[in-house]
């Protein structure tokens, strides 16, 4: 079988402009059925062997509740370092943020248990030292996801709210963020993703996930994209403090974050 995640995926100027509009997209078969076996089988098999939780569903936190995480499995496997690497994807980041590259903040693999619990209304650079929103995040799922495994769901256009952006995964982040994108009329897209779709999303584009009430686990990786030229921030709460200790060892404030965690994987040609 031959493989190339280098391939790129054409993006049309309505597809951009609508990601610049809502804060997220959805973009139906970026990768095949091959691609998604031969790497989700890696991927699946190192976030079960190296999670760490072991407490049964009802004893877990709303946030543990949501799915089983695994993060940089780039170190772990060169089969997943390639799906990381790939260019097509990083390709994509780029063109969406509209940048001239992009650098790997981090992968994380998110594993939802059959029974698994709601992933509460939030955004993701609430957790992340760094100094602009040029970040981005994309979601692909190794397998369907059927409305009852509980899909990834967006706030379209919430990208540019400020409430609810000092807030980490919670039942108040749930409850607060929910609540007032229902109280602004923002359009909430909760739909099935089919095999080989994949999101992305802003770093500040809020979004949440439905419970998996199916008998199968609900198997997703993601991968964390930044500009290039994305510079480092004193670190806002104690999140971003063990992010900057974790994903950027060795970057200073104001400084680029150019260190080996954080390698180039996508740059326009000159």
């Amino acid at each position: 079988m031959t493989i190339d995640l280098d391939r790129p995926y054409p993006l049309s100027e309505r597809q951009r402009a609508d990601f610049r509009r809502d804060g997220f997209i959805r973009l139906k078969d970026v990768f095949n059925a091959d691609e998604l076996q031969h790497y989700g089988a890696e991927i699946t098999r190192l976030t079960i062997a190296l999670n760490t939780q072991t407490l049964p569903l009802e004893q877990r936190s709303t946030y543990d509740r949501a799915f089983l995480q695994v993060m940089n499995l780039w170190e772990e496997s060169a089969d997943v370092r390639e799906f990381v690497f790939g260019r097509r994807l990083a390709g994509l980041a780029a063109a969406l943020l509209e940048v001239e590259g992009v650098r790997l903040y981090h992968d994380q693999s998110l594993y939802k248990e059959p029974n698994g619990g709601i992933t509460p209304s939030h955004a993701d650079q609430y957790y992340w030292p760094l100094a602009s929103d040029r970040t981005i995040t994309a979601w692909i799922p190794l397998q369907a996801v059927p409305q009852e495994m509980g899909p990834l769901a967006f706030f379209a256009g919430s990208q540019s709210v400020e409430f609810g952006r000092d807030l980490g995964i919670s039942d108040e982040s749930e409850r607060a963020i929910t609540a007032n994108m229902e109280a602004q009329g923002f359009r909430v897209v909760d739909e099935p993703f089919a095999l080989g779709e994949v999101s992305f999303h802003l770093g500040w584009t809020f979004h949440r996930a439905g419970p998996n009430r199916s008998d199968r686990p609900r198997s997703v990786m993601t991968v964390i994209y930044m500009d290039r030229d994305m510079r480092l921030k004193a670190p806002e709460n104690h999140m971003q403090r063990a992010d900057q200790e974790r994903w950027c060892p060795g970057a200073a404030p104001g400084e680029i974050i150019d260190t080996p965690k954080n390698p180039v994987l996508f740059e326009r040609a000159p």
